[in-house]
């Protein structure tokens, strides 16, 4: 699904320049869960943007599905993130003024999903999360694994082939970290492919493979004892 070649980020301002990723080689395949680890600084989350398409690189290759997209416009990219990927982020990054409803139903509405089948998905996806008894409340109102549920849901709404995750328990207790990791595994042994960072060894044992990052480079790649066991779907 994505193949990284010689991948490279640089940010310039007037005073300095600092390579964030320096020919990252990267290949993952459709259905995998990989986990991308490393410390702070590393170039964990300047990667995930590039492969979610949020950014363009400043070098080297990215193949997204087959096709290379290291040139494309933002119009280009948002087109191809619309239709395949999801993100669920750290904090949540929902939207306070709209409901639980209003915010799983949102990349519907972009994706000009009729109302009628909107509404069928949303409340489909709240049942399956567990959430339904909050459709009308606002984020506030809801404790932090119940905002990750929502977050969840408004991700995997549009049925993305892609999951981002930045984090996804960063945010959470021990209790609620363990539920949504099950629930991001869930989503993989239907057929999602899932890429996440994370610091935390536990959240990373639910991957089939781990990928170390440092200095902007990939210094190691090992599967996990889950990769026996769930082997991804490759096409």
């Amino acid at each position: 699904m994505i193949v990284t070649k010689q991948l490279q980020k640089i940010y310039t301002t007037e005073e300095i320049e600092t390579t964030a990723l320096n020919g990252v080689d990267i290949e993952i395949q459709n259905g995998e869960f990989v986990a991308i680890m490393g410390p702070s600084g590393c170039g964990k989350s300047t990667l995930l943007n590039l492969l979610g398409l949020l950014d363009n690189p400043s070098g080297g290759e990215l193949f997204f599905a087959g096709q290379e997209v290291s040139h494309f416009t933002e119009r280009q990219r948002a087109d191809i993130r619309k239709a395949n990927i999801g993100f669920i982020f750290q904090s949540f990054n929902l939207i306070d003024e709209l409901t639980v409803f209003e915010n799983i139903e949102l990349p519907l509405i972009y994706l000009k999903v009729p109302s009628n089948e909107r509404r069928k998905r949303v409340e489909e996806m709240m049942n399956r999360m567990q959430i339904m008894h909050r459709r009308n409340h606002f984020p506030q109102q809801l404790s932090g694994g119940q905002q990750q549920r929502v977050a969840i849901s408004r991700a995997v709404i549009t049925k993305p082939k892609l999951i981002l995750a930045d984090e996804p328990t960063g945010n959470l207790d021990s209790k609620n970290g363990t539920e949504v990791m099950s629930l991001i595994e869930e989503l993989n042994n239907t057929g999602t492919t899932v890429v996440m960072v994370t610091h935390s060894a536990h959240d990373a044992g639910f991957a089939h493979r781990i990928i170390q990052l440092f200095d902007g480079q990939v210094i190691s790649e090992e599967k996990t004892p889950k990769s026996s066991n769930n082997n991804p779907v490759v096409h």
